[in-house]
């Protein structure tokens, strides 16, 4: 692949082999031996588009398949990985089309949390965070 290192390479296909395409930096300790390496191959492969940052450790893989650099994602599932699965809930429109109570397809999602607020882009996915309160998050 042009614009690839032999060793960007080798990491990425065998993330891919292992389909790890959520990953941490732990996950890229065993073809890289210091932490300084460890982030300059992460911070070129971001520059690159080849990987996504989700959160402060938690990153996604871009796939060699996806030849330019254009690749999607389940929504439901990105947010999932960018929240480590604790303490959300998705409401608006996409919830209303998960359960199925209205046709209309969300552009944006809205994600119900404790700690984020703002709006973030990943891949194709408009996410809009919005908080509440942990007792709203409690299940019934």
């Amino acid at each position: 692949m042009k614009g690839l290192s032999k060793k960007e390479i080798e990491l990425i296909s065998s993330l891919e082999f292992e389909e790890k395409y959520f990953f941490t930096k732990e996950d890229v300790a065993p073809f890289i031996t210091t932490e300084n390496q460890r982030r300059h191959i992460i911070h070129k492969l971001m520059k690159k588009k080849r990987i996504i940052k989700l959160n402060k450790s938690k990153y996604y893989l871009i796939p060699i398949k996806a030849k330019t650099g254009k690749w999607y994602e389940d929504s439901f599932v990105m947010v999932d990985e960018v929240l480590n699965g604790d303490n959300y809930f998705i409401g608006g429109w996409a919830a209303a089309n998960y359960w199925k109570l209205t046709d209309q397809i969300a552009m944006k999602i809205e994600v119900y949390t404790t700690k984020r607020q703002g709006i973030r882009k990943f891949l194709t996915t408009t996410i809009i965070f919005r908080r509440t309160s942990p007792k709203d998050l409690k299940k019934p």
